[in-house]
């Protein structure tokens, strides 16, 4: 970043309830402060508990529970979840879960204009931006649009007691990617780069000791800051070729969402290092490390998450692609966009092997 402090910076809108307990104790509250008499509570399949414990605790404020959320946010899936907003006369609609659920919400929200109160059980930090995702025909597109930016989120660390260490650790690592972009984004500024810097260096941290002791609920509170902060960075700023590429392996190929920025992520800041430098130093500083992207990639393995796209499924036949879709869009990033760097990124993320610093 230049010395000269040029920038702008859009404080989004959202209202933070942070404390364990929070889910059944504090919800309730943030229904009522919105006006709200009849919300939809809407989940994925895996944590219809939780959001029935949500939605007997909001009592007679909630007209009923849609438990169909699923990855990537199918548009046939939205449709439905849309139509039961409808049909139960919701005026509101709060998302229990993970980024499938909260995605859902968003759905809901930028087809109906009904606010959003988010409650999130994993790390992918979605519930801090404005930006929805819809797949359609093999395809998933995004948007950014301030009617699914929830009013209120209400973080409880408890929440996140019952998530497997794997699904903690990827997901985690998926909302280190949004940090790790915000810092080269066109859009960037100081006070995204301190919170990038930080929500990396907290995630990092709280990572290990979640793996350790997945009861820990001062570890999981930990990684829930963590997920916070990086999840405001992308709510701020743009994304460039590391969501771009995501999106296309999610949505195009079917790779799981939080799996794939784990694996993908060390490979695209090794990638655009040389001509972000500032970014991939901050990176470094965080994780108290020499190189970040070799940092990255040894944090996903100390942790045992998978560190190849071959481990994810991805047929060495659909690399090509892959990256001929990944270039064909606009997008801001710091390095130009090809379709051959993008297929060396792929290539790399597919053989799993450690960053090499001479492909800098």
């Amino acid at each position: 970043m230049s010395d000269v402090l040029d920038f702008s910076y859009d404080a989004l809108p959202v209202r933070v309830v942070f404390r364990p307990g929070a889910a059944v104790s504090a919800t309730p509250g943030e229904v009522e402060r919105l006006g709200r008499r009849r919300v939809l509570v809407v989940c994925g399949t895996r944590g219809s508990d939780t959001a029935r414990a949500v939605a007997d605790a909001l009592g007679p404020a909630c007209v009923g529970v849609h438990d169909r959320a699923r990855m990537h946010v199918p548009v046939e899936v939205a449709d439905v979840a849309v139509q039961a907003a409808r049909a139960a006369g919701a005026d509101g609609c709060v998302a229990v879960g993970g980024g499938s659920s909260i995605g859902l919400g968003k759905a809901i929200a930028l087809r109906t204009g009904l606010p959003l109160i988010a409650v999130p059980s994993t790390y992918s930090g979605s519930e801090m931006t404005p930006v929805w995702g819809l797949t359609e025909h093999g395809a998933k597109r995004t948007g950014r649009d301030p009617k699914v930016l929830p009013r209120s989120v209400v973080y409880d660390p408890e929440l996140t007691l019952s998530l497997p260490v794997p699904l903690s650790v990827t997901s985690g690592i998926n909302a280190l990617a949004h940090a790790v972009e915000a810092l080269y984004a066109p859009d960037t500024s100081p006070l995204v780069a301190l919170m990038a810097e930080e929500g990396v260096r907290a995630m990092a941290r709280a990572l290990p000791a979640v793996a350790e002791d997945p009861t820990s609920s001062a570890a999981r509170a930990r990684a829930l800051y963590g997920a916070w902060l990086c999840g405001s960075c992308l709510g701020a700023t743009t994304m460039g070729l590391h969501h771009k590429l995501c999106h296309v392996l999610g949505g195009s190929f079917g790779l799981p969402h939080a799996e794939t920025h784990t694996v993908v992520l060390p490979y695209v800041l090794a990638h655009n290092a040389p001509t972000a430098p500032d970014a991939a130093a901050a990176v470094a500083r965080a994780l108290d490390a020499a190189d970040a992207p070799t940092a990255l990639w040894q944090l996903a393995g100390r942790l045992g998450a998978p560190r190849s796209l071959a481990e994810l499924g991805l047929a060495e036949a659909d690399l090509a692609a892959a990256a001929a879709q990944t270039a064909g869009s606009a997008y801001a990033n710091p390095r130009p966009v090809t379709a051959d760097g993008v297929l060396a990124v792929l290539r790399a993320a597919y053989e799993g092997a450690a960053p090499a610093p001479d492909a800098r």
